[in-house]
């Protein structure tokens, strides 16, 4: 089984849905509240082969060419957005690779409005 980090943004809810690795948050490890590169440091000493976030930007900020651990980078922490495509998910973390950084993009439910009601003079 592969071992995965949830970084603090990712929900909780993500683990109960990944089959086939085994998921730790960075709470649960005592890594709560490091900085995205000692986070990437700490989780892959410890043996962790994917880090999961929700940081849009650490792609820009880590250099990953020549670490042991992959990064997949969710587009939203949304739980309920993540739970409608939790195949993606998955499917990113089974193809991420060694020093790779792999983005996962969700489907926007269309916005619902409510209809315009003029409010008549009396």
């Amino acid at each position: 089984m592969r071992r995965i980090l949830l970084d603090e943004g990712v929900p909780v809810g993500v683990r109960s849905h990944l089959q086939g690795f085994t998921a730790d948050t960075a709470a649960e490890v005592g890594w709560a509240g490091l900085v995205n590169g000692t986070l990437i440091a700490a989780a892959e000493q410890a043996g962790y082969e994917i880090m999961v976030t929700c940081d849009q930007n650490i792609r820009y900020q880590q250099n990953l060419a020549r670490r042991q651990i992959a990064l997949v980078v969710l587009e939203t922490n949304h739980w309920v957005t993540i739970r409608a495509a939790v195949s993606t998910v998955t499917a990113a973390m089974n193809s991420a690779q060694p020093g790779s950084n792999v983005s996962v993009g969700f489907e926007r439910p269309p916005l619902r409005r409510r209809p315009y009601t003029p409010k008549l003079e009396s």
